[in-house]
């Protein structure tokens, strides 16, 4: 190890989380002047393992790595906005589903527009090459078994 690159692994993380932020700041930028003001990351992580076919709290908190109680309060949110309903379960009337409204749809449909521009937007700054040579390289070291999206629990949220 070069002497100018010993201590500095502590430089890898923020660097990661700075360019995560940026996509995000600008995604949820653009997202609001498209009509979606109120979308925030936690809500479009939560709308995206809710899926096409819904989830139940349970499912929605075990696909997020949260507990049921704080998706549920996720849930009610999106609720609240007009994001997502609870539905009976076709499958067990006991349960509730969470769905997508059109609403929701509507929001996820525009985030991926929006992801594919600022991916064309990286490509251009970085290279088409060297942007696949990064994204190869995050899937290696990114567990393959998925990851949690509970980044507030790191600071004790």
């Amino acid at each position: 190890m070069a002497d100018s690159e010993e201590g500095q692994g502590w430089m890898l993380p923020l660097l990661l989380f700075g360019g995560f932020r940026s996509i995000i700041d600008e995604l949820h930028a653009e997202l609001a002047r498209q009509g979606h003001p109120d979308v925030r990351p936690a809500y479009g992580f939560a709308m995206q393992a809710i899926g096409r076919d819904g989830a139940t709290a349970t499912e929605l908190g075990r696909r997020l790595g949260v507990s049921k109680q704080a998706a549920g309060k996720t849930v009610d949110r999106l609720v609240e906005l007009g994001y997502a309903e609870r539905v009976a379960d076709p499958a067990d009337a006991r349960r509730k589903l969470v769905q997508l409204t059109p609403h929701g749809v509507d929001a996820l449909t525009r985030s991926t527009a929006v992801f594919d521009e600022i991916h064309r937007a990286w490509a251009q700054r970085l290279g088409p090459d060297r942007l696949a040579a990064v994204e190869a390289d995050l899937r290696t070291m990114a567990p393959g078994e998925g990851f949690r999206v509970d980044a507030s629990g790191w600071f004790g949220g």
